[in-house]
């Protein structure tokens, strides 16, 4: 029978980085479920006063393998290997009771772009979760839609990986149509997996353009774990209640479209026969592009095929 695992946001399970050197705290067998708790991406314990970056945050950290997002695992999947496909289902999430979102202030290249590294902005925002909605201090109501925007594996190279950049194994993503009811498939590249998940986000808009979403700590992820070796792949792709979702990363912004295209493409020939050119004519009749970000280093793109738009 499957089993449920729990696994806390504490020193033997934080990292901010992938490596594939990096050991599991923790090893489950395909149809096993994981509920995480995760900090905020920056590490933080409590919320931002609204005024200055002055917070507590978690002590003890490697400046170089905790320099990125704190990420909860990884976890081993037994019987995971190179070529293989992990299902990891979205349960529930459940984030904490606040959350914030910065926009300005440091120098990156975003930033610099817009021209606003010297003077940046905090809102912090306290959530009510029976209406679904978060609050800032200047009296702003948002709705929340939370999701993890980072979910993913080391690469098959050597050596410690940003969590910045997504990557074809998955990572810091940041789509936000990954909420609970959603399925993610990721590429497997290295034995057992080693899955982390952190970022929390109870909303963000397509692109993330302030460089942050509504950045919380998440009380419980509900993951559940599962193997396919019938369902390769090259780019992360998503079933979500929206629809199948693909993706694509790139530098460069077309770059990122045209990935995200032809998984769509491979995804239509697989879920209705069709070939290439039928494939691309139906999904431009029915197919949504999207900017997921553009402030992880690579840009995003996700294509979604709503449910029942091919029948």
């Amino acid at each position: 029978m499957p089993a449920i695992h729990t696994l806390n946001a504490e020193r033997v399970s934080l990292h901010g980085h992938f490596s594939n050197d990096l050991p599991p705290v923790l090893t489950i067998d395909p149809g096993d479920s994981v509920r995480f708790q995760c900090l905020d991406a920056n590490w933080g314990l409590e919320p931002y006063n609204g005024v200055d970056i002055h917070r507590r945050q978690f002590e003890g950290r490697d400046p170089e393998l905790d320099s990125g997002h704190a990420l909860t695992g990884p976890v081993a999947i037994r019987g995971a290997k190179p070529g293989m496909t992990l299902a990891v289902h979205v349960n529930s999430l459940q984030v904490g009771a606040w959350g914030t979102t910065m926009a300005g202030g440091w120098p990156n290249p975003w930033n610099e772009r817009l021209g606003i590294t010297q003077q940046g902005v905090f809102h912090v925002w306290t959530f009510n979760h029976a209406a679904q909605t978060a609050r800032n201090q200047h009296g702003h109501t948002v709705a929340i839609r939370p999701f993890m925007g980072v979910m993913g594996m080391p690469p098959a190279e050597s050596g410690i990986h940003s969590t910045i950049p997504p990557r074809r194994t998955g990572g810091n993503i940041d789509c936000k149509e990954l909420v609970a009811g959603s399925t993610l498939y990721l590429p497997v590249e290295v034995e057992g997996g080693l899955f982390s998940v952190g970022d929390g986000h109870a909303a963000q808009g397509d692109g993330e353009v302030s460089i942050t979403a509504i950045e919380c700590p998440v009380e419980c992820a509900d993951l559940t774990f599962d193997l396919r070796d019938d369902f390769r792949l090259d780019m992360p792709i998503a079933r979500t209640p929206t629809g199948w979702v693909t993706m694509g990363f790139h530098t460069d912004l077309d770059e990122a479209l045209v990935i995200a295209l032809e998984a769509m493409l491979a995804l239509l020939h697989r879920l209705h026969g069709l070939e290439r050119l039928d494939a691309l004519a139906l999904a431009s009749v029915t197919v949504n592009f999207h900017v997921t970000q553009v402030v992880n280093q690579v840009r995003g793109v996700h294509a979604v095929l709503p449910h029942g738009a091919i029948r």
